[in-house]
């Protein structure tokens, strides 16, 4: 272990400011050398939108000290707004998660410190509902507690911006500058919970936004008529994988006219260890075990699963077989694209200059059925702060009008309530399109099939190399420079014609020995793209020890996509272990 990372493991182990139990974990780690390097060797990075790391003490993990930092940073963020933007105040939600209404609190009492209002939800909030009260309140800013996805040991605080949206890149540098510039806890100050509530420094936050923000989902809903038309026989099975989604999603449902919906009772209640499945994470088939065994017993069409913060949703449907099968984020994406568009224009309410948002690392059939409808598709960077951003950009210029963002990691927003992903509005649209393919004689998996005959098959994967501890990070870093230094040629026997370099905001057309500027934020990502259209992305994970990589082709078959981008992805693999 180097001095630095010694002299601050034994600052927290004697100084009087941290508490007797965070002492008392620290030393029972007295001899393990890697695990207390692994907790003090950096501060716990306040990333572009917030920190998320392993519950526990230490500089490197979650605790009530860096929940304390970071919400000083923001609070002299705030402060140099001036005396307004901290009347304005702050909007903090938490989820389910291990330690989460502890760290809201605290959050709390240090804005309240500052002379800042906080505005605190009473209970576990979707993630969705803070985006929507923060414009709704009319504050500067917002905070929600939660690890979205992450085991259960993990937590997260994320920040956002007086539009709703997670906090812009530029934004972000300003406040993550206050941060690095808290050099000593003592200089925090931490205000009781009673003092800043009889000061009026301390809010609960209206159950009337929670009518508010239901409302505004179901304003998005497309065929209301459907719904009624099916809503008595149309069965759908629901998980919130003990999170914060059973309430909005299950009132949502209800009260656009479904009656059959049934939610998996053991998952039903939050429950901060996630108990009933390994990871909660609506990508996984093993996370909808007991749904299916559930969609089973009661011969149901469609099972959703959100996750725990409530911004991402996944979706089974059943395939010709008879075999669940979990949907993409990018099958379920171009669904409701497919779905959005024909709806709008079968209405006449298709606007001319519509726009769907979606991120590089998203699949190209959401481009190709845009293109049929003559809407607009942009690329933003890796996550939906990038999308919320657009919409605002939208609502300033009205270049465009928004109708749909998505990502291939499962979050959706139709709608402007929100500026980050929803997964209570994404859950009806969905469980609403599946009605309406059952009207038809279809399920949602058939309706995917016809746009695959429509449109082409498109298949997309990622596959994650985890590179834990300091170690872990050099070697990331290290293989994202080998890959600019020295590109590949070629992968799998096709040429690569472009290579896309988000860090230096380059595009190389390898072809023409030509560059073009990349007008999106710097970003630690690069992207290949070959002779036949298929395309590979590598970037470090944001919130995890990963590096991940991206790929997506298109081929005459699904089982012919299957090959060819097992055999891609595969040469890279190679080349990063």
């Amino acid at each position: 272990m180097d001095l630095i990372t010694i002299k601050n493991y034994e600052h927290w182990l004697t100084d009087a400011y941290f508490d007797g139990d965070t002492k008392k974990e620290l030393k029972e780690l007295q001899g393990n050398e890697k695990e207390i390097e692994d907790r003090f060797y950096k501060d716990l990075e306040f990333g572009t939108g917030g920190i998320r790391g392993v519950i526990g003490a230490g500089t490197n993990r979650m605790n009530i000290y860096t929940i304390r930092k970071a919400t000083q940073g923001l609070a002299n963020y705030i402060t140099r707004w001036g005396e307004e933007a901290k009347k304005r105040g702050v909007v903090i939600a938490y989820d389910c998660r291990h330690m989460s209404r502890e760290f809201s609190e605290e959050a709390a009492k240090v804005l309240a410190a500052n002379g800042i209002k906080s505005f605190v939800f009473s209970d576990l909030r979707a993630t969705p509902v803070l985006s929507f009260a923060v414009r709704r309140l009319n504050a500067i800013a917002g905070i929600v507690v939660t690890a979205s996805h992450n085991p259960p040991e993990y937590n997260g605080y994320k920040v956002y911006w007086e539009d709703g949206g997670q906090i812009a890149t530029d934004l972000a540098n300003e406040v993550i500058k206050e941060i690095n510039e808290v050099y000593d806890f003592q200089q925090i100050g931490v205000m009781e919970k009673d003092l800043a509530v009889k000061l009026g420094l301390f809010n609960i936050v209206s159950e009337e936004i929670d009518t508010e923000f239901i409302e505004a989902v179901k304003a998005q809903s497309l065929r209301k008529d459907v719904v009624k038309q099916v809503g008595n026989d149309f069965k759908i099975v629901f998980t919130p994988l003990h999170g914060t989604g059973n309430i909005p999603v299950r009132r949502a449902l209800k009260e656009i006219g479904f009656q059959q919906v049934y939610v998996v009772p053991e998952q039903e209640l939050p429950d901060s260890n996630f108990s009933t499945v390994a990871y909660p994470n609506p990508e996984e088939k093993q996370a909808f075990a007991l749904a299916m065994e559930l969609a089973k017993k009661e011969d149901a069409q469609l099972i959703i699963g959100t996750d725990p913060d409530c911004d991402r949703v996944g979706a089974v449907v059943k395939n010709k077989e008879g075999e669940f099968i979990v949907l993409t984020g990018n099958q379920t994406g171009a669904l409701l694209a497919e779905y959005i568009l024909s709806t709008l224009k079968e209405k006449n309410q298709l606007p001319e200059n519509g726009a769907i948002v979606k991120t590089v690392v998203t699949s190209e059939m959401g481009t190709v059925i845009a293109k049929d409808f003559g809407v607009t598709v942009l690329n933003t960077l890796t996550g939906f702060k990038y999308i919320g951003e657009k919409i605002k950009e939208f609502l300033d210029t009205n270049e465009y009008t928004y109708l749909l963002g998505y990502e291939e990691s499962y979050g959706y927003l139709v709608g402007t309530h929100a500026r980050d992903k929803d997964a209570v509005v994404a859950s009806m649209l969905i469980c609403e399109m599946a009605a309406y393919y059952h009207s038809k004689g279809m399920n949602l998996y058939e309706g995917l099939l016809a746009l695959y005959e429509k449109y082409g098959y498109f298949l997309e994967d990622l596959k994650s190399v985890t590179l834990k501890g300091k170690e872990g990070i050099e070697k990331i870093k290290a293989t994202l420079e080998d890959f600019r230094a020295n590109p590949p040629k070629e992968i799998s026997g096709i040429p690569v014609v472009v290579m896309e370099d988000y860090l230096h905001q380059k595009r190389y057309l390898l072809n023409e020995n030509k560059e073009e500027k990349i007008d999106l934020p710097q970003s630690d990502v690069i992207k290949f793209i070959l002779a036949d259209d298929t395309w590979l992305c590598l970037r470090p994970s944001g919130t995890e020890p990963k590096l991940k990589i991206y790929g997506g082709v298109q081929e005459a078959s699904l089982e012919l996509c299957r090959q060819k981008l097992n055999d891609t992805i595969a040469v890279l693999l190679e080349k990063v272990k």
